[in-house]
């Protein structure tokens, strides 16, 4: 690459912010949704959204040379394949995401990463006066994004770990963390041999049930309110931690384990499921969620010598490693 070249490219990683945001105002609008029986025009798009229409399309043309959209004649734009996962009913969906990523209190912890470079401490609790948690219990119309923004990332989780790993082997599965059960109802799906009990805190948890009987999985699933980090429910098969140990820093994540380990019997499985750290100068995605974590949640990730010491300090031992799409991994532990 010539110097020219690698100018231009840090130009656009720098002014990469705008794209993002633009892509959160299009979520936000559902202009993907409108855009699903075929092509309308900025004019057409700005009456269904109640926005300006000359504001409207220069946004559109800016996300057509994203190649998000595709602009014709006539100011009339499609979905490009990009934009196709911005719609809300396709597999794989990440509008959801998109409007999370984009709010406000997430941009402005974002604002103070060189705060959190500087004194390592957690940037969303120095913006906000609270972490994350506590933040989104008080706001819960937040929340509910942040939710959906779950719910979305967890049927794409099954999707791409369900041909890697196989939860049929168990007989009763607890999905500790487990949110509003999308990931253990698409488990209890596909596999009609399993129980399911989902953990998660009382607030959490309410929002299940209409999951579960969507799915069809209720009557084998039970739904229990707690912290897992005092204690989970006893005696599954399996114990599902799904991109939970990221969210904390090593001596709770500590905790978090040692839960589950009181909980289990001799021959039960933890299984997590996260991310896990490429080697140096590869793993952009992962990488990024890193400092993301450092940003919001106050975690980090991990690379798999990272989770083993977790292991060892936490009365577990690694047992399987099935490695998925990018640095996605399920990584199975047993007592010792």
């Amino acid at each position: 690459m010539d110097a020219d070249d690698a100018g231009l490219t840090l130009h656009q990683l720098i002014n990469g912010y705008r794209i993002s945001q633009a892509i959160h105002v299009a979520a936000s609008l559902g202009i993907a949704d409108h855009l699903i029986r075929g092509p309308k025009t900025s004019d057409d798009l700005a009456v269904v959204t109640g926005t300006h229409a000359g504001a409207l399309y220069r946004l559109l043309r800016a996300l057509a040379a994203a190649g998000v959209l595709h602009e014709s004649d006539g100011r009339t734009f499609a979905l490009a394949p990009i934009g196709q996962h911005l719609r809300s009913d396709v597999p794989g969906s990440r509008r959801a995401w998109a409007r999370f990523s984009g709010q406000h209190s997430f941009w402005e912890a974002w604002g103070q990463l060189l705060h959190s470079v500087r004194t390592g401490e957690n940037a969303f609790k120095h913006t906000h006066g609270a972490d994350v948690w506590g933040y989104r219990a008080r706001n819960p119309a937040e929340c509910e994004v942040f939710d959906l923004a779950m719910r979305e990332g967890s049927l794409r989780t099954f999707e791409a770990l369900s041909a890697n790993y196989d939860f049929g082997k168990f007989r009763s599965i607890a999905d500790i963390g487990g949110g509003d059960g999308s990931f253990l109802a698409s488990v209890l799906k596909v596999h009609r041999g399993c129980s399911g009990v989902l953990f998660d805190q009382p607030h959490v948890v309410a929002a299940a049930s209409g999951v579960l009987l969507e799915a069809g999985v209720a009557e084998r699933c039970e739904i229990v309110g707690g912290s897992f980090f005092e204690c989970v429910p006893h005696a599954c098969d399996a114990y599902v931690l799904k991109f939970i140990l990221h969210d904390w820093e090593d001596d709770q994540a500590a905790r978090v384990l040692r839960a589950c380990r009181r909980a289990m019997g001799p021959s039960s499985k933890l299984i997590i499921i996260d991310r896990v750290l490429a080697p140096a100068n590869e793993g952009l995605e992962g990488k990024f969620s890193d400092l993301n974590m450092l940003v919001s949640a106050g975690g980090r990730e991990r690379t798999l010598e990272e989770f083993e010491i977790l292991f060892e300090a936490s009365g577990f031992a690694t047992t399987a490693i099935a490695l998925s799409t990018g640095q996605l991994a399920v990584i199975e532990a047993g007592p010792t």
